[in-house]
């Protein structure tokens, strides 16, 4: 077993029916770091909000290397509201979040809202898709309280409904969950907006994730079932990979992949099609 630098894609789209995205996202492998916000306030303040903290978060984790996650998403929740009193925005808007932090084999997931947090394991039977963040929203607390059953919420009237957000004015400061774990061989992660789980349920997610080749192929096909649902809101997800891998032959060439896309895998792929047509050039000019 090897630990590799993480692969990774992300995508986001305003849906089928909004003229605007007020979601964003943020992948920051060199600091181990990904996120989705998932904002909201209209006119526009939805944007203003996620976008706050989205920067503030990978401002104050590039300045400050020991800050903890936990620490970050809070001074991003005083970024809005500090920011709406200075006119930037509007009073009120604010926004989800969902962030992922890797550190070698561990990684820790922090959230407030209900963008939501997955790990996909793979298996010889196909694999195991897990729910790791819990949503703070209405009808969560119905389940938790046992008014209505855990299928049942998928359908509820009011299933978005949130409890809180950053930015939420009535609190100093919010509740931020969050785990920590171990990376397991092969294992993504999926951090996504409700765009994404408001159009495709769990089964859908699990047997896209299992049939797609890798995680760029995972992340286009989970958004082309979202906009063939319905794309009712904006839509943003993305998918980390395990940093473990199993050992193979190969594993000492991998120094040798330049850097381009961000994706491993597909820098592998570009990398080898150039050697092959530059050999075949060799070839050519040899031969003549």
């Amino acid at each position: 077993m090897t630990i590799k630098p993480l692969d990774y894609s992300a995508a986001s789209h305003p849906g089928l029916t909004r003229s605007n995205n007020e979601d964003c996202f943020l992948s920051k492998p060199e600091q181990g770091l990904w996120l989705v916000a998932d904002g909201m306030g209209g006119h526009e303040a939805g944007e203003v909000a996620s976008a706050l903290v989205r920067d503030t978060i990978e401002r104050n984790t590039r300045n400050n290397p020991h800050l903890s996650l936990l620490d970050a998403i809070q001074q991003a929740h005083l970024s809005i509201i500090n920011s709406a009193k200075q006119g930037i925005g509007v009073p009120g808007m604010g926004s989800t979040v969902v962030a992922l932090k890797s550190q070698d084999q561990r990684y820790q997931i922090a959230w407030v809202g209900d963008s939501r947090a997955y790990l996909w394991t793979p298996s010889r039977e196909g694999g195991r898709l897990e729910q790791l963040s819990t949503d703070h929203s209405y009808v969560q607390m119905l389940v938790e309280s046992g008014a209505i059953r855990a299928e049942d919420a998928e359908f509820h009237p009011e299933k978005n409904i949130i409890t809180q957000c950053l930015g939420m004015q009535e609190l100093a400061q919010v509740k931020v969950d969050h785990l920590e774990n171990q990376w397991q061989e092969n294992q993504w992660v999926l951090l996504c907006s409700d765009g994404l789980t408001d159009e495709v349920n769990d089964k859908t997610i699990a047997q896209i994730l299992c049939d797609a080749s890798d995680c760029v192929a995972a992340v286009d096909q989970l958004m082309h079932a979202a906009l063939t649902n319905g794309g009712r809101d904006n839509i943003t997800l993305q998918i980390i990979e395990s940093p473990l891998r199993p050992a193979d032959q190969g594993n000492g060439l991998w120094q040798f992949v330049p850097h381009l896309t961000g994706n491993l895998k597909r820098d592998a792929w570009i990398f080898g099609a150039s050697l092959v047509s530059l050999l075949g050039l060799l070839v050519y000019v040899v031969l003549t």
